[in-house]
């Protein structure tokens, strides 16, 4: 559904903090907390999280899935599958 990375990228995108995403989603501060905590896909109540997507897609961002194109045009946020040392997606270490 959205992993704690998006979920942090989106509110980094519309600029906002958890407190205002948590006003806006209508859940507690500590939800969002819980939420952009977790390791992976986010984990909490359905109905929470529910609610959350939505404001976020009320705020104009589009969540992009594994796999998934855009439908829509703008920014957005997308980590590539990472391969091995010097890579595309790889971290590289700097010139010297």
């Amino acid at each position: 559904m959205i992993t704690a990375a998006q979920m942090r990228a989106a509110r980094a995108l519309l600029g906002i903090d958890q407190k205002t995403l948590a006003r806006l989603a209508g859940v507690s501060v500590p939800t969002i907390q819980r939420m952009e905590a977790s390791d992976g896909h986010v984990r909490g109540i359905v109905d929470s999280l529910m609610k959350v997507v939505e404001a976020l897609d009320l705020a104009g961002i589009e969540l992009i899935g594994e796999g998934m194109a855009s439908t829509q045009g703008g920014r957005g946020v997308r980590l590539r599958e990472r391969a091995g040392p010097g890579s595309a997606g790889a971290p590289v270490e700097p010139a010297r």
